[in-house]
């Protein structure tokens, strides 16, 4: 080299090389292990893959309402509670209406047969029947509906009394005229059921009156105790399979609304007499 010539300019290593914004990856970026492309590979996976949640991490948001995925096939349980439910509601309208008669058997075949179902509800639905006291089960044969004398009938009665004329009596003293005001569709709703001569019809109508009523204590056991001993007094006796008539039924719906009267006015000394005679019969 000649000494007048100037030569290459020395690099100054202080300062950072610049590259163009939209330049790729040089070769030796390429080329170079570890290099920073791996590393944007890795990131890509990275955000592509769900991540990992702690095992007692709260779902995020919008998850706790994604519904559950259901196996194709699977048919709900409710369906076949739905069923028993009704095959139960329907016999237990057969029994007061006296269409299952006290002392016959009936199979669960048969009884499916006639409501269009197969035996199992059925047979679910008399079980529950046999342990509210309402038939019994004769092995090999079905179930027989149980014959009930005027003895048990004045036993649940006196229970009943026992039990809803201190709550009725004490609702008279505490409930405002405007809450009994508001039974008064039920209470007439009772005296249209009696006049139809239907007893399952009355006997459901006479049901939700005395709930009502008992609802108003504030205590779901009460009416759940007090409406099943409602239910067995409305069974038939022995002898007939209709044991109180249209005349009966009227008179009794009667005493509904001449109580809600009596309750809307204040009346206690009729309210008590009424009270206690709708239960007891006593004077």
């Amino acid at each position: 080299m000649n000494p007048g010539d100037a030569g290459p300019a020395p690099v100054d290593r202080t300062r950072p090389v610049t590259r163009p914004e939209n330049a790729g990856p040089t070769r030796t970026d390429e080329a170079r292990p570890g290099a920073d492309t791996r590393g944007a590979r890795v990131a890509r996976t990275e955000e592509a893959r769900p991540a990992a949640r702690e095992p007692n991490a709260r779902p995020a948001h919008g998850e706790e309402a994604r519904p559950a995925v259901r196996a194709e096939g699977v048919r709900p349980v409710v369906q076949r509670a739905s069923v028993r439910g009704q095959i139960l509601d329907a016999l237990r309208t057969a029994l007061v209406s006296g269409e299952l008669a006290p002392g016959e058997v009936y199979s669960a075949p048969a009884l499916g047969e006639r409501f269009g179902v197969s035996a199992t509800p059925v047979r679910e639905a008399m079980q529950q029947l046999a342990l509210e006291g309402a038939v019994e089960v004769v092995p090999n044969r079905g179930f027989r509906v149980i014959e009930r004398g005027t003895r048990e009938v004045a036993e649940l009665a006196e229970i009943r009394g026992l039990i809803e004329v201190p709550v009725m009596l004490r609702l008279a003293r505490t409930v405002p005229a405007a809450r009994w005001a508001e039974l008064r569709p039920l209470a007439e709703a009772t005296v249209r059921a009696a006049s139809s001569g239907c007893r399952a019809t009355y006997a459901e109508s006479d049901r939700s009156f005395h709930r009502a009523v008992l609802a108003l204590a504030g205590n779901a056991q009460l009416v759940r105790i007090a409406d099943d001993l409602h239910r067995r007094a409305q069974w038939p006796l022995v002898g007939g399979p209709v044991s109180r008539g249209r005349a009966d039924l009227v008179a009794d719906a009667a005493e509904h609304t001449a109580l809600l009267d009596a309750l809307i006015a204040e009346d206690l000394t009729v309210v008590q007499a009424l009270v206690r005679e709708h239960f007891t019969g006593a004077p």
